[in-house]
């Protein structure tokens, strides 16, 4: 990276090449680079000056030297060319070296080499902030778009992360990016044209799309602990070659800071001037309100008068509506006589006892996405993906990514399983085959969505809402995923109808619902195997505890005698 940095004395400069010669002797200098010049100290105001110097077969393979020049203290890091290369290449040292170029730098010789190297270890980089991209929104990482700001900045922030005493040189530096930015990104955006050349990439209107190619590739859970793994030995070696020239900075440039920093918690309390940039604001999801950064940080309240009253006068009503797992709740304004409503969903992370009892419930036949991000992610992405296939789903709205909350559209209707409750509570001999056609409409919905490959994973009768025009809605994609067991979602729908019939005498009208929902599932094009598969034990014991015997008996057959 070349920032716009002002250029050494010619006099100074002289004088460290002289001094890399006699570091090299009779070996072949490849590279001189001055790589201190992310400080906020103008260069005639830094007392210490740190030189890269990378030789080819360099015996004691890496030295430091230490050597005054005038006023100038110069740290010359010398540096054999093959454990450099396998540094950039895969990180040999933790990066301790190479990540000298991920910082402004002025050659002194060799300037094409060091801009190759930067090329192929901002690549590699970039890679990584795909792959950790990827793990962490897996149903979102087809749909996300970046922007290559995002990889500058967050290079930036994970350096500081490994090296905290990095915050005071930088702060300069972050403080000043924006108004270089273009400069700046200049080798990432060609470290990124070469990933689009091998198709891990694409470009939409200024976004870095992912490539569903690199996706399948690395949605392998071992991949979260090889990249996670990779931070151990950047602190390690950035800290052991790294530390002195820093210290040596920071104690010297920033002694009255560092010294507060003996008495209060440096890392929240420092104040240097500096606004650090969240790389997140660069990363959106798509919503049907448009591309919202993960970045934004909107509560309830704001999210009213931002986006719903936008500076109007109204009224605006806030009321829980349920949710045990989540916090649920139902916005109302009333804006120049209209109203409009709202759907909030926060999304907490289920952790402790109130996990414990769901994963005891389902052992052995689903597991559940527990986190409140990964739920979050899920319900954004499927319900997207969803609308855009011309399924109906509430609309998603905007997204609070921070606070773990997504508005949505609210949907009247009513739910399902009203519908179960009705055939219920019918009389022997009274006709309940206007309760059922609703059921055999989410038989072919769930067919219909199990042929793009998608599951729900929490199909309860409660998670279709039936408007008044008969338009059935799917809502709650929490567990829905790409792939995933059909199975169960079928499973999950027939008991938990079968749930909310009464426990004697309900044996025809559970076969009743299980028959109608397999009529129209199979219209609509599902497997036979699907269906019989939901008749095992492993789904019939978790729904054994709120479901009556005689009824899971019942339902279980018709699926187990399921013809194609």
């Amino acid at each position: 990276m070349k920032g716009n940095i002002e250029i050494e004395t010619e006099e100074l400069t002289n004088q460290v090449l002289d001094f890399c010669k006699h570091i090299a002797g009779s070996a072949n200098i490849i590279s001189i680079a001055y790589v201190d010049n992310y400080s906020f100290k103008t260069p005639s105001e830094r007392a210490i000056k740190e030189v890269m110097l990378i030789i080819r077969n360099y015996h004691p393979r890496m030295i430091s030297y230490l050597k005054t020049i005038g006023v100038k203290t110069v740290f010359v890091f010398a540096v054999d060319q093959w454990v450099f290369e396998r540094d950039v290449e895969r990180g040999l040292l933790g990066e301790a070296v190479a990540s000298k170029l991920v910082f402004p730098y002025t050659a002194i010789r060799g300037k094409e080499y060091l801009h190759e190297k930067e090329i192929e270890l901002k690549k590699r980089l970039v890679l990584e902030l795909l792959e950790n991209l990827t793990l962490n929104f897996p149903e979102l990482s087809n749909r996300i778009q970046i922007k290559p700001q995002y990889f500058l900045y967050e290079v930036f922030l994970n350096r500081m992360r490994v090296f905290p005493l990095l915050v005071y040189d930088l702060a300069g530096l972050m403080g000043c990016l924006e108004q270089n930015e273009e400069q700046e990104l200049i080798a990432y955006k060609e470290a990124l044209s070469q990933l689009e050349g091998e198709s891990k990439i694409s470009f939409s209107e200024g976004y870095v799309n992912i490539s569903q190619k690199f996706i399948s590739k690395i949605k392998n859970p071992k991949r979260k602990i090889i990249n996670l793994s990779k931070n151990a030995p950047r602190t390690l070696f950035s800290s052991l070659f790294g530390v002195l020239p820093q210290l040596m900075s920071v104690v010297t440039q920033n002694i009255e800071t560092f010294l507060k920093t003996q008495r209060v918690n440096w890392v929240r309390h420092l104040d240097l001037g500096c606004r650090f940039i969240d790389p997140q604001k660069y990363v959106y999801i798509p919503t049907g309100g448009g591309l919202v950064s993960l970045s934004e940080r909107i509560d309830i309240k704001g999210y009213a008068e931002r986006m719903i009253l936008k500076g109007q006068n109204g009224n605006i009503q806030v009321e829980p509506v349920g949710g045990m797992l989540n916090d649920v709740y139902l916005i109302n304004a009333q804006i120049d006589g209209h109203e409009q409503k709202v759907l909030a969903k926060r999304f907490k992370d289920w952790a402790g006892f109130k996990w414990f009892p769901l994963s005891l419930w389902s052992f052995g036949a689903r597991s559940f996405a527990v986190s409140g991000q990964a739920r979050l992610s899920k319900e954004c992405a499927i319900s997207e993906t969803l609308r855009t296939e011309g399924f109906n789903v509430p609309r998603i709205l905007h997204i609070s990514n921070t606070e773990r909350l997504v508005f949505m559209e609210f949907i009247e209707g009513e739910n399902l399983s009203q519908a179960v409750k009705r055939i219920a509570e019918a009389e022997i001999g009274e006709d309940y085959s206007r309760e059922l056609a609703p059921i055999t409409r989410t038989g072919e919905i769930f067919a219909q969505v199990h042929s793009r490959n998608i599951t729900l994973g929490d199909t309860k009768p409660e998670n279709m809402l039936i408007k008044e025009n008969g338009t059935i809605f799917l809502i709650d994609f929490e567990q829905a995923t790409h792939g995933g067991d059909k199975s169960w979602d079928i499973a999950v729908f027939l008991y938990y109808c079968g749930h909310y019939l009464q426990p004697f005498n309900s044996s025809d009208k559970a076969e009743s619902i299980a028959k109608a929902f397999i009529e129209g599932y199979l219209q609509a094009g599902g497997k036979t195997e699907d269906i019989r598969k939901a008749s095992m034990a492993k789904y019939t014991r978790v729904f054994s505890i709120f479901t009556m015997p005689p009824i899971m008996l019942a339902i279980s057959n018709i699926c187990k005698r399921t013809q194609t």
